[in-house]
């Protein structure tokens, strides 16, 4: 296998979004991170499990994103709430954070709903395409079979090492694979049997999010059950 054959083979599209840098509309075709505006009529911002309100994450509109996952092909809108105390990894979805689908906007509205003890920065966010996103190589997506490749390929002297000839998207993103700070877990089973990573949150010093300490929230879905996992960890 060639280094070229590699890459093709290990690469994964991806939007990638970055914070700020030009005037919303605050309309409901932007993505945001910070702020959500979008819900059903009978929708406010979650309670975590004292009873508190939950920080409004994120917002992602998908019909003009450059690349979705395949997991979200019958999505139109995603928002994300997570609680001020961040949820154990795996724990269910309810509790701790919530992730919201909107597979039709014709009963959404924009409401201006704030929890007024949010430390969040909001911000709209620029989507960007990036064709060519590759795992981390400490169990984070590679395959046995492909790390064999590489290794190949470093002791025929034709690469140095795996990180000469992959970059990683560290950005928030949709798609490609997700950005562990430790050991990874993988990008499919690890998030527990039939999921697969599809989004990720980064801390974001704009928008004075740190997960715990520079880590990034990596959220996968089950496409048969259509359950959501949570992951994190941090330096």
């Amino acid at each position: 296998m060639t280094v070229e054959d590699l890459k093709n083979k290990i690469s994964k599209p991806v939007t990638k979004f970055t914070t700020g840098g030009f005037r919303p509309k605050n309309t409901i075709d932007e993505s945001w991170i910070g702020k959500v505006f979008a819900y059903h009529e009978d929708e406010d911002i979650p309670l975590d499990k004292n009873g508190e309100e939950m920080l409004p994450l994120a917002q992602f509109y998908l019909p003009n994103l450059p690349y979705v996952h395949p997991n979200l092909k019958n999505t139109k809108l995603i928002t994300v709430f997570v609680a001020a105390e961040l949820p154990e990894c795996f724990d269910p979805m309810g509790d701790h954070w919530v992730i919201r689908e909107y597979e039709s906007l014709d009963t959404v509205k924009i409401k201006n709903l704030e929890n007024p003890n949010s430390f969040l920065k909001p911000f709209p966010l620029q989507a960007e395409l990036d064709e060519n996103d590759f795992p981390l190589w400490d169990g984070g997506g590679l395959s046995i079979e492909d790390e064999a490749e590489v290794l190949k390929l470093e002791n025929e002297g034709v690469i140095e090492d795996y990180f000469d000839i992959t970059d990683h998207i560290y950005d928030h993103k949709i798609g490609g694979y997700p950005s562990f700070c430790q050991s990874g877990i993988g990008d499919t089973d690890g998030f527990g049997e039939g999921f697969q990573f599809v989004f990720q949150i980064t801390s974001d010093y704009k928008v004075n999010f740190n997960v715990v300490d520079g880590g990034s929230l990596m959220f996968a879905k089950n496409n048969d059950t259509k359950q959501w996992s949570l992951y994190y960890d941090f330096y």
